[in-house]
């Protein structure tokens, strides 16, 4: 059952009612494939990256949403962009449907073992020839290719 819906520059978008701090991260291996989980919530293939809590700072979020994800610890390498784009919603079932805010940034494993969880069926690395054919929201193909075709100045966008 899906029980969260992306919208990109879609006049049909339900109208945002909050706007959560959110962080995520892209971990790419030493063969320069890229972590992606497949969302619990939407099915979709995705970074690891979630809301923020009260009482924590961004880079405490980062880690602790791809652990709760993927299994795995990282550290940050740099940040990716920033993104708060308000044609970018994300509507749950719930009935909050958010603007987007949040941080990406790149990291790198140190720790832990990759395994799924209630919020990702399935977790694995993927060479980037496969990435394009996966199913996956706006939100996740932009900051890949951000990623992709940034050097070291961040996207703020």
């Amino acid at each position: 059952m899906i029980k969260r819906t992306e919208y990109y520059d879609d006049p049909t978008a339900p109208q945002p009612n909050t706007l959560v701090p959110a962080a995520s991260a892209i971990i790419v291996d030493d063969d320069g494939a890229v972590l992606l989980h497949r969302r619990a919530d939407s099915e979709l293939w995705s970074i690891p990256g979630g809301g923020m809590e009260i009482g924590e700072s961004i880079a405490r979020t980062v880690a602790r949403e791809v652990k709760e994800e993927t299994g795995l610890d990282v550290a940050i390498e740099r940040l990716v962009g920033i993104y708060s784009d308000p044609r970018f919603v994300v509507a749950y079932a719930d009935g909050e449907v958010r603007q987007q805010f949040s941080i990406c940034f790149s990291c790198r494993v140190v720790g832990g073992s990759l395994a799924a969880s209630d919020e990702s069926s399935e977790v694995r690395f993927f060479p980037s020839s496969e990435v394009a054919a996966l199913p996956m929201g706006p939100g996740t193909r932009v900051r890949l290719r951000d990623f992709q075709e940034g050097g070291t100045t961040p996207v703020i966008a």
